[in-house]
């Protein structure tokens, strides 16, 4: 797994301590029901944010990759695999999959995958947490998962930072 970041605006105003931040991480993920967990990540472009209270969304750029919150412990994680699997199996029919009869949003290097799509039904494709004192608010056992529900291939998450930024008087 690779990751890189990418600053993409800081937008702030001098008549307001009011600050929009963002920036972009890209994966290179390696297989289908993939849990990669970018709590750190995110943590660290919340403390570069300079936000001091306001909220932070977490999105995925694609339909069949989703963003969660949930516990890191490894079983879990196999048991949330599962019932993904369980519940849009890849081998089942789809529609979507059929391409002798679907003809919208068609690519030369179009894949056969439905059933990560219906998995997205279940996840999702972002999180809206608070930035509290400067500080991403997560419970003990929380941890912000990007979920590859496809194939191995590159990846990207958008995060932003909106709110009230800090200041060094505090």
């Amino acid at each position: 797994m690779t990751e890189k970041i990418t600053q993409l605006h800081k937008i702030e105003s001098s008549k307001s301590d009011f600050i929009v931040f963002a920036e972009t991480l890209s994966y290179e993920t390696n297989h289908a029901l993939e849990f990669i967990d970018i709590t750190e990540p995110v943590r660290e472009f919340v403390s570069r944010s300079d936000v001091k209270y306001g909220q932070l969304t977490v999105s995925s750029d694609h339909t069949t990759a989703a963003v969660i919150v949930n516990e890191n412990e490894p079983l879990l994680i196999n048991d949330m695999a599962r019932i993904l699997a369980r519940f849009a199996p890849t081998g089942d029919y789809y529609e979507h999959n059929d391409f002798s009869i679907r003809t919208t949003n068609m690519t030369s290097a179009e894949s056969a995958n439905a059933h990560a799509h219906c998995q997205h039904l279940l996840l999702g494709g972002s999180e809206s947490l608070p930035i509290h004192n400067g500080v991403l608010r997560l419970g003990r056992w929380q941890s912000i998962f990007f979920v590859e529900l496809d194939h191995a291939r590159p990846r990207s998450i958008y995060l932003q930072a909106i709110g009230v930024k800090g200041s060094d008087q505090e």
